[in-house]
């Protein structure tokens, strides 16, 4: 259940992220409003995945596939450009991620 609350946290994130964008720096009402509500619900899900799921992978797998996802999400709709570095920086999180979930205190 843990994970499916992580699922539920990195929606949150991606979408409140996407919603900060869309407010224009908290200049348009409803983005800002759906912001803070859809970071609300993602730190909720997250205090419930913490019950089960330790919080260095927790915060690894948020944090990497928040940024993945949100990063194709500036690429593609917010035509926003990526170059080289942040690739290769978005790889090194998830080679990271990949190590704290196979061999971090979880695994044993």
């Amino acid at each position: 259940m843990g994970y499916l609350f992580l699922t539920l946290a990195i929606a949150g994130e991606i979408i409140g992220t996407n919603l900060l964008k869309a407010s224009d720096g908290f200049t348009s009402l409803v983005p800002a409003v759906a912001s803070l509500i859809s970071y609300g619900l993602c730190f909720y899900f997250m205090a419930l995945t913490l019950k089960t799921v330790n919080l260095n992978v927790t915060y690894a797998i948020w944090s990497g596939v928040g940024i993945v996802i949100t990063t194709l999400i500036a690429v593609f709709y917010w035509k926003e450009p990526v170059n080289f570095a942040s690739i290769l920086g978005i790889g090194l999180i998830l080679i990271g991620v990949a190590i704290l979930d196979l061999y971090g205190p979880s695994s044993h």
